[in-house]
C-alpha cells in the first residue's frame, strides 16, 4: 500500500470536485460526475455549480430540470438532492434503506401508529396518478381516507415510501429557503421504471468523484451500511492506499492523485455542499477543530469558504452583503483572493447591485 498524505487527499479532492480550475463540462455532466448535488434549499446547488463551472448561467440549471434531465428528490443521506434522471432510477433505490428508516423515528412514527403503510403508500400513488400536486394537496385528500392524522406527515410519509421527484419551480432559482413543494410520481416524470439497487454503482461513482476513500467515507456519504462486503468484492478491481492514520482508502484504478504542493484558489462553497459533507472522515477538507465550531448548527446548513485548499471560515447573505467571518489569520494576499471572490460570487447571486464584502475582525 502507498501512504497519502492529508494533503495529498486534499488537492486531489479538489481536483475531484473540480475546484482548482472551474471547469467547461455541461452543468448536466458535472451534476452526474458527482453522483449528487446537494440541493436542500433552492439556492444552494446554483452557487455550488457557480463554483466550480465555467460560464454557468442560473439558467442553465433551472433548464435542466425543467427539461426532466435532472431530478430533484431526496436521496442520499435522506436529504433532498438533484441527480440525472436516468442515475436517479437505481440511485433512490440504492439508498431506499435509509429513506425508510425514517418512518421509525418519532417525527413520523407518532403519526403513521396504527396505519397500514401498504395501504397510505398505495394511496399517495393513486392520488398523485398521472398529476403533480403540492404537499398541502396531497396531505389534504389523503386525510379524507385516514382522518384525524397530521396531513403534512400523510404526505411526507408517501414521499418516503413512494419514489417522487419535485417539480422543477420548487427547484428554480430565487429562494434561500423551500418554497411550496410540488411533487409527481418519479416513474411518471422520468418515463421509465425504477431500476435495482447497484450498489457496486453507487461506490464506483463515488470514488470517481471523492476517492481515494475508506468503506466509512461512502456510507457517510450515501447515508447507508452494510457496504463493507461490497467493497470487498470490488477489492480486486481497486487500488489500495493507506491515510496518515494507517486507514484503508480504496480508489479507481486509474483515477489522477495530484501532487501535494499544487497551489490552490480561494473557492466559496454553498451550505450542504457534499466537498465538505462527503467522507466521514472529513479533516482532508475542514479540520475537526473547526467542524466543532459548527457542530450546533450544522443541520441547519454553514455555507463555508476554502484558503489554499481547506476550509478557512464561513460566509453569509445579507441582502447584497457578503459577510465572511475568518476562523484563522487571513495574510494579506489571502484577504485580497478572499476578498475578489466574493466580489465574484456577488456578481452571480446579485448582478448587476454595487453589493459590499465584509470580513469580520
Amino acid at each position: 500500500m502507498t501512504d497519502l498524505s492529508l494533503r495529498q487527499l486534499n488537492r486531489t479532492l479538489l481536483v475531484r470536485q473540480m475546484l482548482v480550475e472551474r471547469v467547461e463540462l455541461t452543468p448536466f455532466e458535472l451534476v452526474r460526475h458527482l453522483v449528487a448535488v446537494q440541493g436542500q434549499e433552492p439556492n444552494w446547488p446554483y452557487v455550488g455549480l457557480w463554483a466550480r463551472l465555467d460560464g454557468f448561467r442560473h439558467d442553465h440549471l433551472a433548464a435542466l430540470l425543467r427539461d426532466r434531465k435532472l431530478v430533484r428528490s431526496t436521496m442520499i443521506r435522506r436529504t433532498v438532492h438533484l441527480a440525472d434522471a436516468q442515475d436517479f432510477r437505481w440511485l433512490r433505490p440504492t439508498v431506499r434503506p435509509i429513506v425508510h428508516a425514517a418512518l421509525q423515528t418519532p417525527y413520523y412514527r407518532d403519526e403513521i401508529e396504527g396505519i397500514d403503510l401498504d395501504e397510505l403508500a398505495a394511496a399517495g400513488r393513486e392520488l398523485l396518478s398521472g398529476r403533480e400536486m403540492s404537499r398541502a394537496e396531497l396531505g389534504k385528500l389523503l386525510a379524507e381516507r385516514f382522518p384525524d392524522r397530521h396531513t403534512r406527515r400523510l404526505a411526507e410519509s408517501v414521499e418516503v415510501m413512494v419514489p417522487v421527484v419535485h417539480g422543477p419551480d420548487t427547484g428554480a432559482w430565487g429562494a434561500w429557503r423551500n418554497r411550496s413543494v410540488t411533487i409527481n410520481m418519479a416513474e411518471e416524470w422520468i418515463g421509465a421504471p425504477m431500476a435495482q439497487s447497484q450498489p457496486e454503482t453507487l461506490i464506483l461513482r463515488y470514488l470517481a468523484a471523492f476517492g481515494p476513500a475508506s468503506v466509512a467515507d461512502v456510507q457517510a456519504w450515501a447515508g447507508v451500511t452494510k457496504l463493507a462486503g461490497v467493497m470487498d468484492g470490488l477489492r480486486p478491481r481497486l487500488r489500495i492506499f493507506r491515510d496518515d492514520l494507517g486507514k484503508e482508502l480504496f480508489d479507481l484504478p486509474d483515477a489522477p492523485l495530484v501532487d501535494a504542493k499544487l497551489e490552490v484558489p480561494v473557492r466559496f462553497l454553498p451550505a450542504f455542499d457534499n466537498a465538505l459533507l462527503g467522507h466521514k472522515d472529513r479533516r482532508r477538507v475542514i479540520s475537526d477543530e473547526d467542524r466543532a465550531r459548527i457542530a450546533k448548527v450544522a443541520s441547519a446548513g454553514v455555507p463555508m469558504y476554502l484558503v489554499d485548499g481547506f476550509v478557512h471560515g464561513r460566509w453569509s447573505l445579507d441582502g447584497d452583503t457578503v459577510r465572511i467571518q475568518p476562523w484563522h489569520p487571513l495574510s494579506a494576499a489571502d484577504e485580497y483572493a478572499v476578498r475578489a471572490e466574493a466580489r465574484h460570487l456577488l456578481d452571480f447571486i446579485a448582478p448587476g447591485t454595487n453589493g459590499n464584502v465584509t470580513i469580520a475582525a
